[in-house]
């Protein structure tokens, strides 16, 4: 039976900003939707374990963010009418929680550079 899935679907409705936050995690996980969503909801919280590919995705969003500020600045110290102030409020915002997602997922893999006897034991493993 072509089209016919094993199992059941679960679905839920968030706000927009529940799901930039929830994309941004996702994001710096560098896991598949499935994967986060399931041990999200199974063991309440997610560990991150830092790949290559993760890290320089992160690594070229920031770059990307970078760049996207440097442009603004610009604008605003040539006093260019380009952005508005609503461009800058959702603009500040997304940058919010992709950062805030970053350093969360930098708290799950501190223990790599801390003391070699700990454990992962973060709000993220």
């Amino acid at each position: 039976m072509s089209g016919a899935h094993k199992y059941p679907t679960i679905s839920f409705r968030i706000s927009p900003k529940e799901r930039e936050e929830i994309e941004a995690n996702i994001f710096a996980s560098g896991m598949k939707k499935k994967d986060y969503f399931v041990r999200s909801c199974i063991y309440s919280r997610v560990c991150v374990v830092g790949k290559k590919e993760t890290v320089y995705q992160i690594e070229k969003q920031l770059q990307k963010m970078e760049n996207r500020l440097v442009e603004l600045a610009e604008q605003v110290n040539n006093k260019e009418p380009g952005v508005t102030s609503e461009e800058i409020r959702e603009l500040r915002e997304t940058y919010e929680v992709m950062l805030k997602a970053i350093l969360w997922m930098l708290d799950g893999a501190r223990y790599l550079w801390e003391d070699k006897g700990n454990s992962p034991d973060s709000g993220n493993c």
